[in-house]
């Protein structure tokens, strides 16, 4: 197995910078599933015992400038590695202002993506900064718990509110409960609410608007508008979440059924939004131009 990448654009290096911070707030261990075309950051959390999973993937050609690839075989072309995400992002805070980043595979005394930062320097002699970071090899017979997740089936599909508002008032609500009920409806209404012995606190939007949504467009016909479709989460996975974002995205949706589906669109126009599967599941995802990141939280009883 052979892999090596360089990065020589500052623009290139700052994203992939956030991309890994927002990866380093999500979890503290993940897979790096490298492809001839794609790189993918995994985390395959069971969701049936109440785990968090993770699906990040990025196109390669738009971050990197070299990429050579080697997999375990000519039909198995790709490499999984058991990574910290935090060991990477401490490596490239270094390496912020340099003029190129090489990223290789390595065997030290174990196995290492070993990151080289070129840095200025005034003098003729070039600074070199390198990083080796130890990683664990995936075997190929575990392959198969590191695959796109599948599209749930959700029942609403609404624009979420402004990341930061949203945030807030999670952050608020925790320090009344560890559950968070999220509902929506197809009228372009979502609730946040959380209830206890002592207290029972609601935070409405309105107005928030439906999406159209391919096939589920259609399924949804039949719902009627004003039914509240929601899960029961545990509120510190969802604030996880909403505090690993790097940008403030100006539109959001949210998709009502047993998931949430959240989506992020960076450039002169932004998404974000949600889906919910009653009662199963929030899948959030996160959609830019070169990078898509989908979140699952396990609904609880």
């Amino acid at each position: 197995m052979k892999f090596r990448a360089k990065i020589n654009d500052v623009g290139c290096l700052n994203h992939f910078t956030r991309v890994l911070n927002t990866i380093t707030k999500l979890t503290k261990t993940c897979v790096l599933r490298l492809t001839v075309d794609n790189v993918y950051f995994v985390l395959s959390g069971k969701v049936a015992n109440g785990g968090v999973s993770m699906w990040c993937e990025l196109l390669q050609v738009n971050f990197f400038d070299e990429y050579q690839l080697e997999g375990v075989s000519s039909e198995a072309n790709e490499i999984c590695l058991e990574v910290a995400p935090e060991n990477l992002s401490r490596a490239l805070k270094t390496a912020q202002n340099a003029k190129s980043v090489k990223i290789k595979l390595t065997k030290k005394h174990c196995p290492c993506l070993t990151l080289a930062a070129e840095l200025p320097s005034l003098s003729s002699i070039g600074r070199i900064v390198t990083h080796d970071i130890p990683v664990d090899i995936i075997p190929r017979r575990l392959w198969h718990d590191f695959k796109e997740p599948t599209m749930p089936d959700f029942d609403v599909s609404i624009y979420l509110p402004p990341l930061k508002t949203m945030k807030s008032v999670v952050d608020r609500m925790k320090n009344l409960s560890n559950y968070l009920v999220v509902e929506a409806n197809l009228n372009g209404e979502m609730n946040l609410k959380i209830e206890t012995d002592l207290v029972s606190v609601t935070t409405h939007f309105r107005d928030l608007g439906n999406p159209p949504w391919g096939d589920n467009a259609v399924q949804s016909q039949s719902r009627d508008v004003e039914t509240m479709a929601h899960a029961r989460v545990d509120i510190r996975k969802l604030q996880q979440f909403l505090m690993g974002q790097q940008v403030n995205p100006n539109k959001s949706m949210c998709n009502s059924a047993l998931y949430i589906w959240i989506c992020i669109q960076e450039g002169s126009y932004f998404l974000l939004h949600a889906d919910i599967v009653d009662k199963r599941i929030i899948h959030l995802i996160l959609l830019q131009e070169d990078v898509s990141l989908q979140y699952f939280i396990p609904a609880v009883a």
